[in-house]
């Protein structure tokens, strides 16, 4: 499913230092994830002038306003997911494609949106160079979801919303895992979502800041 392709041991062994410093050493262990870390090459999602910080342990910008989430985040959110590799995902904010390409190691499908057409179509290159065929990309408004290939059993939102989108959890599957940052501008918690028996079940993992998602279910431009 996935290309083979040849990159310089410089990004290998920092991606094994961003692994073991700054995911493993933070309490994330679900094996899976960890080896999807270790594999997609994080700074091929990044401008080439930013190529350097690539596996640092900060965010870095993209373009639009929007930035590529701290690999720990990017971790954590995942691992909350609890992928098993059968799952059709839903991604609200394709960004950079990073989280995007994770994913995309660890489920069946997924199904990702994003509103600015310069970073789906950039997102939509890299995705494709490196072989990921179990991906597909729709610019949009990710809050309103994608209701025509609902429900999903994992849904992640990589922006900050006043409150969890309505439709998301409508699309959300029986036993199916939303996570999501929920807060203002400046003050967000890491939010994980569990359907159960038709009911929600809510758990706040960490305060985290996003860029805000904007949309009809969401901030307003």
């Amino acid at each position: 499913m996935k290309a083979v392709f040849q990159e310089p041991d410089i990004y290998r062994r920092a991606r094994e230092r961003m692994v073991e410093t700054q995911i493993a050493a933070r309490g994330i262990t679900d094996e899976r994830v960890l080896a999807a870390m270790r594999k997609v090459p994080r700074h091929l999602f990044v401008d080439e002038a930013l190529r350097d910080q690539a596996y640092a342990d900060h965010p870095l910008p993209i373009g639009e306003g929007q930035t590529i989430s701290q690999p720990y985040i990017v971790a954590l959110m995942t691992e909350a997911l609890e992928l098993k590799g059968d799952e059709k995902v839903l991604e609200v904010g394709t960004g950079s494609g990073y989280q995007t390409a994770i994913l995309a190691e660890l489920a069946r499908w997924v199904y990702s949106i994003e509103r600015y057409p310069r970073l789906l179509e950039r997102a939509r290159r890299i995705l494709e160079a490196l072989g990921y065929t179990n991906v597909i990309l729709r610019l949009g408004d990710g809050t309103k979801g994608w209701p025509e290939v609902a429900p999903f059993e994992a849904i992640i939102v990589t922006a900050a919303g006043p409150k969890i989108p309505e439709p998301l959890l409508e699309q959300l599957a029986e036993g199916g895992r939303l996570v999501m940052p929920v807060g203002d501008e400046w003050s967000q918690y890491l939010v994980k979502v569990v359907k159960k028996g038709g009911k929600f079940y809510r758990q706040t993992l960490e305060p985290v800041r996003f860029v805000k998602l904007v949309g009809e279910y969401g901030f307003k431009e």
